[in-house]
């Protein structure tokens, strides 16, 4: 199952748990009937006659208005707690990873632990094609993670502090490729969407819980006075309905737990087809089984997203109500060669804990340090980069780790296209390559909401000499002075960088640009804006660096991808002229590889517009639009789009890069070309 599958079941998914909702909520709804029937029943002064049958007492209790009534209120409480968690939950990753206590992790920060996980983090999302997530951390012991949001733009990855302490780099870098298949696989939504579902279906018991307890005092009162009333029938309907919500939210848990359940099989499949090193995340599950506090989070909210995390979170009595399968299980699956049984695994003493610190910092300066091995600045295209990581295990290791799970090994000269969403070992290897080969000036740079402002200016940084004078007056009249500084100290290193370099140092710099305020952002965008207008014309390779921030920084749209082709005919042709125009000079060539891309699309006579027709607003929508493409037809999008920018038989780095760009915006996640694969 490739990406565009995965999203399209997840897309399915959304619709069964509707299903499963309106399925739920029609279960509530008879039950609560019955609850008010009876209390209606027990209050009336009707006389019923001796062979009534409890169907006829009902008939005669409960009346059509009465019956509406119930539904409705049902309906409104259910769908309106529903809709309310959603909006809590809108910020997406955020807003998940606050309410579990975490804190985002300070870009600059010279804790060795944190530090290691920060380099992971960024080295994954390179890897895969997608903008580098925000981390937070929870003070929590337990060895945990979790990945959460509703796209990759507002993704962010949550750790454990027990997790960056007590795992290596392998293994942190299985536990965080796990969680990279979440955000890859649309698994992201659905979890929030589940977390909407069963609040909805609490609050019933809820209700019923305060009703309950406001009128149990009441009821023993008039009771010992007048022998019962109106207030125990109250009692008797808040007791029901109370029951009636908790059973409603445990059927509601054991659909959350077996659709988690098999996602979390997947996940690690995926993991060890990303990493290339089973042992690193069947590592972390073993430290976790030999762990005290295993993967328990004590957080007040923890269950309530119980269905995210690496590792069972909280306790469960019933196995039935696990969202996790058993480590033995999990483990076994990832390597069928182990015996069994777990070695006791301790919290580092300060002491250990320094050693083992300065250890993995001194891995990362290594990392860090590796820029100075490779003066080209290119990718490193030995055997080593294109099969697999240096820390990758033998290839009989290897090989019976990838048999035990269903996904197979991704080859790595396998189009970019066939590689979306399913990057491989390669990618990964490509990745530490291509970032330990930027100067170590960019690299902090990238970290810091000034610089990495700086950065962006840059990039976009014209090489008409009389262009370019204009664009630095223009920073130094309108951009922060610190910002202005470190333009101009930064102007170099980004005028060196190679092509291929030049998206990671924008995806690296996309957590920093985050944590701007409202009122700096929206001057940076300003900015950006008129950088680009400054030659009075926008180049494509501008707006893509435009769109990519826009995309990646601001409120992500949840809107379901329910949009045919055929419905986005003009769309298609005004992005499919636009690659055209920018990959060929000569309108002869752009004519024919517009032509080659027209006539692998399902869309009958479509026209190469003008270059001058096509202007920066309309790209806007037209990409924003094609967004919301159906899953399954957004690869025959794309692989008119390479077929465009492929037309002479070659890609340059330039246009790889032009291409992941424009993918982006479209939220397919594009890793990088490796040597010599081809874009489709």
């Amino acid at each position: 199952m490739n990406f565009f599958e995965h999203q399209d079941q997840a897309r399915r998914n959304t619709g069964r748990l509707v299903f499963f909702l309106v399925l739920a909520v029609s279960s509530l709804i008879v039950m609560t009937v019955v609850a008010v029937a009876a209390v209606v029943a027990f209050k009336s002064d009707a006389v019923y006659a001796a062979d009534s049958s409890l169907i006829d007492i009902f008939k005669q209790a409960v009346s059509l208005e009465l019956l509406l009534k119930v539904s409705a209120g049902v309906i409104a409480v259910v769908g309106l707690a529903s809709l309310y968690k959603l909006a809590q939950l809108s910020g997406g990753g955020q807003a998940v990873a606050e309410s579990m206590g975490g804190k985002l992790l300070n870009l600059s920060t010279q804790n060795p632990s944190e530090r290691m996980i920060l380099n992971v983090v960024e080295e994954m999302a390179i890897a895969s094609g997608t903008p580098v997530p925000p981390v937070y951390l929870l003070e929590e012991s337990g060895i945990n993670a979790f990945a959460a949001g509703y796209k990759p733009q507002d993704a962010v990855i949550g750790v454990t502090r027990g997790c960056i302490e007590l795992l290596n780099r392998d293994e942190l870098q299985g536990v965080v490729a796990h969680e990279f298949s979440h955000i890859l696989h649309g698994d992201m939504r659905l979890n929030i969407r589940l977390v909407g579902i069963l609040h909805g279906i609490l609050v019933i018991g809820l209700i019923g819980y305060f009703i309950f307890r406001s009128t149990a005092f009441t009821s023993h009162r008039r009771s010992s006075r007048n022998g019962g009333g109106i207030a125990m029938g109250v009692f008797a309907l808040g007791a029901a309905l109370m029951a009636i919500g908790y059973a409603g939210t445990f059927f509601g848990k054991l659909i959350k737990a077996a659709v988690s359940r098999q996602r979390e099989y997947l996940a690690d499949a995926s993991a060890v087809q990303f990493s290339r090193n089973p042992d690193g995340i069947t590592g972390a599950l073993k430290k976790i089984g030999g762990f005290d506090k295993g993967s328990m989070l004590e957080n007040e909210n923890a269950a309530e997203f119980s269905h995210m995390y690496f590792g069972e979170g909280v306790p469960n009595f019933l196995s039935m109500l696990a969202t996790h399968p058993p480590l033995e299980d999990r483990i076994t699956r990832l390597d069928p060669k182990w015996k069994g049984g777990f070695s006791p695994t301790a919290a580092p003493s300060s002491a250990a804990a320094g050693s083992e610190q300065l250890s993995g910092f001194a891995g990362e300066q290594q990392y860090a340090g590796m820029a100075e091995h490779n003066d080209t600045g290119k990718y490193d295209t030995s055997d080593k980069a294109a099969t697999g990581h240096p820390s990758s295990k033998s290839e009989s290791v290897q090989s019976s780790a990838m048999a035990s799970h269903s996904s197979p090994p991704t080859n790595p000269q396998a189009s970019a296209i066939d590689s979306i969403g399913q990057p491989s070992d390669a990618h990964l290897s490509y990745a530490h390559s291509l970032i330990a080969a930027l100067p170590q000036a960019l690299r902090e740079a990238a970290h810091d909401s000034f610089s990495a402002r700086a950065l962006v200016y840059n990039l976009l940084m014209s090489k008409d000499p009389v262009i370019a004078d204009k664009q630095r007056q223009l920073i130094k009249e309108n951009a922060h002075p610190v910002v202005c500084k470190h333009t101009f100290s930064l102007a170099d290193s980004v005028r060196s960088l190679k092509a291929e370099c030049r998206l990671p140092i924008l995806e690296m710099s996309i957590p920093a640009i985050k944590a701007m305020s409202e009122r700096q952002y929206g001057v940076f965008k300003r900015m950006i804006i008129m950088l680009i207008q400054a030659d009075q014309k926008v180049e494509l390779h501008e707006w893509a660096i435009y769109r990519i921030i826009q995309h990646n920084v601001e409120p992500v749209s949840h809107r379901s991808n329910t949009k045919s082709l055929g419905s986005l005919k003009s769309e298609v042709e005004t992005l499919i002229s636009a690659l055209a125009h920018a990959g060929h000079l000569v309108n002869e060539e752009a004519f024919r590889a517009f032509n080659q891309a027209r006539d692998l699309l399902p869309l009958g006579n479509l026209s190469l517009q003008r270059s001058e027709d096509i202007n920066f607003p309309q790209l806007d929508k037209v990409v924003q639009q094609l967004s919301r493409l159906k899953p399954l037809q957004k690869p025959i999008l794309l692989k008119a789009m390479a077929i465009c920018v492929s037309h002479d038989g070659k890609v340059t780095a330039e246009e790889a890069e032009l291409f992941r760009a424009v993918a982006d915006s479209l939220d397919c996640p594009v890793p990088p070309l490796l040597p010599q694969q081809t874009l489709a």
